[in-house]
């Protein structure tokens, strides 16, 4: 697996267990001490996933973009036209 595929896997791990505890938690059979349990779980994996949420949106905010999706968004340039508007005496005469 890449770097990314981990991270996405772990992300989806943490709000699985996210799911799982708060599933647990609405039990009516819990003791205070397993509910105590069960909120600490939360907590500790709230942070984690907030640690790799934040990876994540560094990771899209600084990524590498290839060259062509760059150069897409310029469009493709017209030098004889850009020549024409820096030397409007050069323009004037036919080539």
């Amino acid at each position: 697996m890449t770097d990314p595929d981990v991270l996405d896997y772990k992300i989806h791990e943490l709000k699985e267990v996210q799911r799982v505890a708060w599933r647990q938690l609405a039990d009516l059979s819990l003791t205070t001490f397993e509910r105590r349990q069960v909120r600490n779980q939360i907590r500790q994996s709230n942070n984690e996933l907030r640690q790799y949420l934040q990876m994540m949106a560094e990771r899209v905010r600084f990524r590498v973009r290839p060259a062509e999706e760059v150069a897409e968004g310029f469009g493709k340039p017209n030098f004889l036209a850009e020549a024409d508007r820096i030397d409007p005496v050069r323009s004037a005469h036919p080539r």
